[in-house]
């Protein structure tokens, strides 16, 4: 014959919290009054580290933790991609969505598909998103190859010599709204960090 187990409120407040999360589980204990228990209330429990997975590889939590102290801002969790060349980075599967330090030792290698691009233009090994090059071509014709880029600017052909720097591009092409399009559809921005991208099927936009 086995015992039939006794909750205390608090182990009941766990179970509440797990279920339908802390708010109801503080209201439950307001309700069921005071006790002498010591265990510790569901507010009381440390914020679990978000999941954050780069280049494919999930960080343990103090990678994370260490990651966030590098850069000054809390990370959201979620699959990103980095170059550490450069310091691009951007959520799998998508454009570049910023910069960030360059030669961080995180994640695993950059891979070729992390932005599954399809333009055939390929920097630093990953084969560009259709919104990277339009936004590229604000400074002048894209090709399609295989280039290198550094966290200065400087950019030239897979292997070969420097051949001009984006940054210089970049102040020459001036400020300001822009629109860009190609058969891949088209780009924009307000020449302040927002992108969007519209290619008839899907809108994207930062």
């Amino acid at each position: 014959m086995t015992s039939k187990r006794s909750y205390s409120r608090y182990d009941t407040a766990w179970r509440i919290n797990d279920i339908c999360g802390p708010d109801l589980a503080l209201r439950y204990l307001e309700m069921s009054g005071e006790s002498d228990d010591a265990s510790p209330r569901p507010s009381e429990r440390v914020k679990p580290t978000p999941s954050v997975v780069i280049n494919r590889v999930r960080l343990s939590e103090s990678e994370v933790r260490s990651l966030e102290e590098a850069l000054g801002v809390a990370i959201r969790g979620g699959e990103y991609w980095y170059d550490a060349m450069c310091g691009a980075w951007g959520l799998e599967g998508g454009p570049c969505a910023g910069f960030a330090q360059a030669g961080l030792r995180i994640g695993g290698p950059l891979r070729a598909d992390a932005s599954r691009g399809t333009t055939g233009v390929f920097v630093n090994g990953r084969e560009l998103h259709a919104t990277d090059v339009l936004a590229l071509q604000r400074f002048g014709p894209v090709y399609r190859g295989r280039y290198w880029v550094d966290a200065r600017g400087n950019f030239g052909l897979e292997g070969g010599p420097v051949l001009g720097n984006l940054n210089g591009a970049r102040q020459s092409a001036g400020g300001g709204p822009w629109t860009a399009q190609s058969r891949f559809g088209t780009a924009g921005g307000d020449g302040e960090g927002f992108l969007f991208f519209n290619d008839g099927k899907t809108f994207w936009s930062n």
